[in-house]
Parts: C-alpha cells; sequence; structure tokens
C-alpha cells in the first residue's frame, strides 16, 4: 500500500491466485471457514463449481452439517443454486442462506446469524408456496423453516455462540 492507502500494482499481483487467476486465498481455513494463518493446520475446502444431482447436494451438505461445517455446507448449496434448473434457484439459496446462518451463529455473530436464518427461512417458504412442492428431493421446508426460526430466536435471547455441529438441522 502506498502513502494515500491505495494498493499498489505490486500487491495486487501477489494476490493468492485459483488455476483460472481468480483471487483467491490460499489461506487454511478451520471448519467454519474462518481463515487461519498460513502454515496452520485447516480443514480442507470443499471444491468450487461441482455440478452434483439435487439428492447427492442435500446428502453432502447433510453429512458436513453434522460435523460441524455449515459453512462447507453452504458451498455445497451454493453449487446447486448456481448450476441447478432456473426454477429451483430460489430453493438451493435459501437452504444456503440456513447453512450460512447456522454458521455466523456459531461464529458469534449474534445479529448476521439469525437475519441469515430467518432470510433462508423465508427464502424456502416462498419457494414452497409457488412451487406446491413443500418436500423437495424429501427436504423438510417446513420443518427446516421452523428450526431456522427457533434457532435465531434463541442467538438473540441467549446472545451466545451456538455450537455448529450440535446446532445442525435434520435436511430430511
Amino acid at each position: 500500500m502506498d502513502s494515500s492507502g491505495s494498493t499498489t500494482g505490486t500487491e495486487r499481483s501477489a494476490r493468492d491466485r485459483d488455476p483460472e487467476g481468480r483471487a483467491r486465498s490460499s489461506r487454511p481455513r478451520d471448519g467454519l471457514g474462518r481463515p487461519l494463518p498460513y502454515g496452520a493446520a485447516g480443514v480442507e475446502r470443499q471444491p468450487e463449481g461441482v455440478v452434483r444431482t439435487p439428492r447427492d447436494t442435500v446428502v453432502e451438505a447433510q453429512a458436513l452439517l453434522d460435523a460441524g461445517k455449515p459453512f462447507h455446507a453452504h458451498e455445497v448449496f451454493e453449487d446447486a443454486w448456481k448450476s441447478g434448473p432456473e426454477a429451483e434457484r430460489a430453493l438451493w439459496r435459501g437452504l444456503a442462506q440456513l447453512a450460512v446462518g447456522l454458521t455466523h451463529a456459531a461464529r458469534g455473530n449474534l445479529t448476521g446469524g439469525p437475519r441469515l436464518l430467518r432470510r433462508g427461512a423465508g427464502a424456502m417458504e416462498e419457494w414452497a408456496a409457488g412451487s406446491g412442492d413443500g418436500r423437495p428431493y424429501g427436504l423438510d421446508l417446513a420443518g427446516l423453516a421452523g428450526w431456522a426460526r427457533e434457532l435465531a430466536a434463541a442467538v438473540e435471547r441467549t446472545g451466545a455462540a451456538v455450537d455448529a455441529g450440535g446446532s445442525a438441522p435434520r435436511l430430511r
């Protein structure tokens, strides 16, 4: 950075890049997706841009949620949101918001966590109402929306971070 606070060309070119040249930090991450110092042991990242069947998406996301890795489950849902049919994008986006809401609640973000949990619940309910399908791929959308709202209220009531694995929802 120069004296004006601007990033210099040298610093920009020294940024971590993925194989396609996009900026992507290579710092290791913990189970909640927080960056760790270079050289620290981290959790293996989810590959991005993977196209899975909807059922495989649900199975993989559930395993990650059960393991206390909601940030990683969010990335799995995000892949489905970005690669799936247009008619299902709001469903997968809502599920991604639930997972990232749990991530923030587990990180101790007592404002953002509940907000994202409620946003995801609303998105799933809206999708279910519009599609007429409350159990796509065996997902219990009404149960998930209820779980999200209850967890949001508990975080606000207690003012404490939650255990990601212990608070993880059952998707089906």
